[in-house]
């Protein structure tokens, strides 16, 4: 009995160790990890936060989309989102709808075309996105984490919407 206490002992030991070594220096899998390594499951079937028609070199329409953490924290009206928080961007070219053209006489409804510019999510994680804000920045295309993104640049752009917790979008309730 006495042989069984100590080998559990000695186990519980050496685990608190190995877990008390992984947190205390900071380092693990995760933290080196980027922002997202595959598209999310069900992204698609996230909630709306808002649409927006982008101009000048974007010049697309764009639906934003939200996680379940960031919609409670968009409702909410959060000053900061949690982590866990997840924002994706779908966008695509745009064109007029022939037959409002038709209805009208001249162009006035315009409807999406071809995907644009991949699909784009911000990742909240404080910790492991430190360096930028607390969110992770990637991109998306045909299915894989793009090869020629620049989450620095995205970071950027973003830093000047930084007392919005460096989220450009609005709920559109």
């Amino acid at each position: 009995m006495k042989r069984i206490i100590a080998v559990s002992l000695a186990a519980g030991l050496a685990t608190g160790l190995i877990g008390y070594n992984t947190t205390a220096s900071g380092e693990t899998d995760a933290a080196r990890a980027p922002a997202l390594t595959e598209l999310p499951d069900g992204y698609r079937d996230w909630r709306l936060i808002t649409v927006a028609h982008e101009e000048g070199k974007l010049n697309d329409i764009r639906a934003v989309l939200g996680n379940d953490i960031a919609i409670r924290a968009f409702r909410e009206g959060a000053a900061t989102f949690p982590d866990g928080t997840i924002i994706g961007r779908l966008a695509w070219d745009y064109h007029p709808l022939e037959e409002s053209k038709a209805a009208f006489g001249a162009p006035q409804s315009f409807v999406a075309g071809l995907p644009k510019n991949g699909v784009q999510f911000m990742v909240k994680d404080a910790k492991k996105f430190a360096a930028t804000g607390g969110w992770g920045y990637v991109e998306f295309d045909d299915g894989k984490p793009s090869t020629t993104a620049m989450p620095e640049a995205c970071f950027s752009c973003h830093s000047i919407v930084k007392d919005r917790d460096f989220v450009f979008s609005r709920y559109a309730p």
